[in-house]
């Protein structure tokens, strides 16, 4: 029987090891897991979306300054079609700019979280006796996910 199992690097990584070789399981594989080598991109492209949209902010300032900019511009000189896109142009600006400084922001603390949390995963190799034994060690020292292969 093979069991794999998910654990962030701790100290509770190496108290599960360590209880298992007190059992006399000896067939133990662990796997250190490389942070993503290249940085996350800003802007999505057709093949490739993480779901942050830079434009929403920008569309919905828009709306707003296009509506304050036509019943305004009834009062200006150029008018009210012009003033509308030009508060248009500006609000989406600004929301564009508010998202991508949110965004690099939120991402450049993101990688340097993602610096210090890494996984490991081990793979037990164990006769189907002492599966149910590991597997409640390998959950008592918090592991991330456990899997079984018969």
């Amino acid at each position: 029987m093979q069991i794999v199992a998910t654990f962030e690097h701790s100290i509770q990584l190496e108290m599960a090891i360590s209880k298992m070789e007190q059992m006399g399981i000896n067939d133990i594989f662990a796997i250190p897991m490389d942070n993503r080598p290249e940085q996350p991109r800003l802007f999505d492209t057709i093949h490739r979306s993480d779901g942050i949209s830079l434009f929403s902010t920008g569309m919905i300032l828009a709306v707003f300054f296009s509506v304050i900019g036509a019943s305004r511009g009834f009062a200006l000189n150029w008018g009210p079609i012009y003033w509308g896109l030009i508060g248009a142009g500006f609000g989406f600006i600004v929301g564009f700019c508010i998202d991508l400084f949110r965004q690099t922001r939120k991402k450049k603390r993101h990688r340097e979280i993602r610096g210090k949390k890494t996984e490991v995963v081990l793979i037990i190799e164990c006769k189907d006796s002492d599966g149910q034994e590991v597997e409640k060690i390998l959950w008592e020292q918090l592991a991330v996910g456990v899997g079984k292969v018969h």
